[in-house]
C-alpha cells in the first residue's frame, strides 16, 4: 500500500473539496519516554516497535492552511520559505496526499515555539498540527485513531502529537499499517515536569530519518533494541499508573541511552552529544547523588530533556539557570 492509497482509504467517504478558505489548528511537541527508533516499513512509516511518550504542554507547532491561487507557499516561524528549500518540498510533497482529482494549492504559514530540526521534535508538532488544520479546513470528522494515521504519514512521532499527555504509538503487525496509531493514556500527572536544555539550536548535522535507517542497516547493537524497548514499555506504563518517579525516570534514561549507544555502534558512527551535552549528563548524575530525584531523557540531538516532580523545581533552576520547565498537564 502507497501513502496515497492508505489516504484515500481513510478520506474516502469525505468531500475531497475544501469547506473553508482557511482553518488554524495548534498541536503539542512530544518526548519520547519509549524511543521510536526503526522502520518496518518506510513508505508507510511503519515502527520496529511500540513508543510511548509525553506531551510538552504549551511547546508546539501553530499552523494556519489557507487556499492559495497558483502555487503552494510556505511561511515558517513568519519568514518565507524559497519551493526548493528540504522543507518546502516536504510539506508539499505531504499535501499531494490530500489535492484530489482537481488542482488545489495551499499557502501554509506555521510556527513552532521550539527550535526547528534541533532534536526537539518540531516534525511532530508541525505535522500533527497540519493534519488537525486540513481536517478542519475540509470539514472532514475523521476519529483519533485516523488522524493519528494521516499525521504518521508525514512524520512518525507526529502520530503522537494529535493528542496530550501520554500517549502510545502502538507499533502494529499489518502490512497497511491501519493497527499502528496512537492512543492517549488515561493517568495524568500533574506534579510531573519536563525540562528543556536547548544547547543548540544548530539544524541536526543527520537527520533523525537517515540516521534511524543508517543505524537499523549497520549497528551491531540494533538486534537488543526491540528487547529493550518490550522491557521498559510495561515499566513505563506502571510507572505513569503508580506516578512512580524512580521508576519512570530510570526507564526512561535507559531507553535513551541505550538509543543513542545504538547510533554510536552504528558504521560510521553517528554522535549527536556535544560537549555540553556530556556536562548536562554529569550534573544530573550528581544531582542524584546528592538526592534530588531528577532524570534525563534525549532524542536524537545534542539537547537534553530532564525528569522530574514540581517540589524539585528551585533545585533544578540552582543547578541549570537557562531551563525551560513545561508542566505537561497544567
Amino acid at each position: 500500500m502507497t501513502r496515497k492509497e492508505c489516504v484515500r482509504r481513510i478520506l474516502g467517504e469525505f468531500n475531497a473539496q475544501p469547506q473553508h478558505d482557511s482553518a488554524t489548528a495548534w498541536a503539542p511537541a512530544n518526548i519520547a519516554l519509549c524511543k521510536y527508533w526503526g522502520k518496518r516499513n518506510s513508505e508507510l512509516y511503519l515502527p520496529q516497535t511500540s513508543s510511548l511518550s509525553v506531551s510538552l504542554g504549551d511547546l508546539g507547532t501553530q499552523t494556519t492552511l489557507s487556499i492559495a491561487s497558483d502555487c503552494d507557499m510556505v511561511v515558517l516561524n513568519g519568514h518565507k520559505v524559497e519551493p526548493e528549500n528540504a522543507f518546502a518540498r516536504r510539506l508539499s510533497a505531504y499535501l499531494d496526499l490530500f489535492r484530489g482529482d482537481k488542482p488545489i494549492f495551499f499557502h501554509i504559514d506555521t510556527a513552532n515555539t521550539v527550535p526547528t530540526a534541533a532534536g526537539l521534535a518540531s516534525s511532530a508538532s508541525g505535522f500533527a498540527a497540519l493534519v488537525l488544520a486540513l481536517q478542519s479546513l475540509y470539514g472532514w470528522s475523521l476519529d483519533g485513531c485516523h488522524l493519528s494515521i494521516l499525521a504518521r504519514l508525514g512524520s512518525g512521532s507526529a502520530c503522537r502529537s494529535i493528542y496530550h499527555g501520554f500517549v502510545e504509538w502502538q507499533a502494529g503487525i499489518a502490512d497497511d499499517g491501519f493497527d499502528s496509531y496512537a492512543e492517549p493514556l488515561p493517568e495524568t500527572w500533574p506534579d510531573l515536569r519536563v525540562g528543556i536544555l536547548t544547547l543548540s539550536t544548530a539544524e541536526k548535522p543527520i537527520g533523525s530519518r537517515q540516521a534511524m535507517q543508517h543505524t537499523l542497516e549497520t549497528s551491531t547493537l540494533y538486534r537488543a533494541w526491540p528487547q529493550q524497548v518490550e522491557s521498559d514499555l510495561p515499566l513505563l506504563r506502571r510507572a505513569i499508573a503508580e506516578r512512580d518517579l524512580h521508576l519512570l525516570g530510570q526507564t526512561a534514561e535507559n531507553n535513551a541511552l541505550a538509543m543513542h549507544a545504538t547510533l554510536l555502534a552504528a558504521r560510521p558512527a553517528i554522535l549527536y552529544w556535544l560537549p555540553e551535552s556530556v556536562q548536562s549528563i554529569r550534573t544530573i548524575h550528581d544531582l542524584r547523588k546528592q538526592g534530588a530525584a531528577v532524570y534525563l531523557t534525549m532524542d536524537a540531538g545534542p539537547n537534553v530533556k530532564l525528569l522530574f516532580e514540581k517540589n524539585d523545581v528551585e533545585c533544578i533552576r540552582e543547578r541549570f539557570p537557562k531551563v525551560a520547565i513545561v508542566s505537561p498537564f497544567a
